[in-house]
């Protein structure tokens, strides 16, 4: 699952990428994101090179990367940390299950893999872009090819 902030953060990039720039209190009031958190989000979306503020009477906030190039998984792994269901299997985060034997050997481990590789396939592969075009098109052609290729396999 996840945050209530990545999910606000994903709200505010797509309304920035419909247009150059917004306010803050635009972009509060039109996906209805309480602001104070929004200024939170902003800044930490800016610290990693996704948005960009501007000052003056034409300011506000706009896309520093173009659309195409905001992946669902970076703005996740920025906002609420490594996309893995168990912390053995994290990429950036990794830490052994207390209750774990052996890696190889756990049954767990083997299921909770697959899940995770799908779910990163499909979030590194699905822009803010795509979210906008086709509505989110992309993303279910990942998921229909994932769900093709293990059709038999059971």
């Amino acid at each position: 699952m996840i945050s209530q902030k990545a999910r606000y953060a994903f709200h505010a990039l797509v309304a920035l990428a419909r247009t150059d720039s917004l306010m803050v209190g635009e972009i509060a009031a039109q996906e209805r994101i309480p602001r104070k958190f929004l200024e939170q989000i902003l800044l930490e979306l800016k610290r990693h090179g996704i948005v960009q503020s501007r000052r003056g009477k034409f300011g506000g906030y706009g896309l520093l990367m173009p659309a195409n190039r905001i992946t669902f998984g970076q703005v996740l792994r920025i906002l609420d940390g490594p996309i893995a269901p168990l912390p053995c299997l994290s990429k950036i985060a990794y830490r052994r299950c207390a209750d774990c034997q052996t890696e190889e050997n756990c049954e767990i481990r083997r299921v909770f893999a697959k899940v995770a590789e799908s779910a990163r396939e499909v979030l590194d592969r699905t822009t803010i872009e795509d979210a906008i075009s086709n509505n989110g098109a992309a993303g279910t052609a990942v998921v229909k090819g994932l769900r093709g290729a293990d059709a038999g396999v059971h």
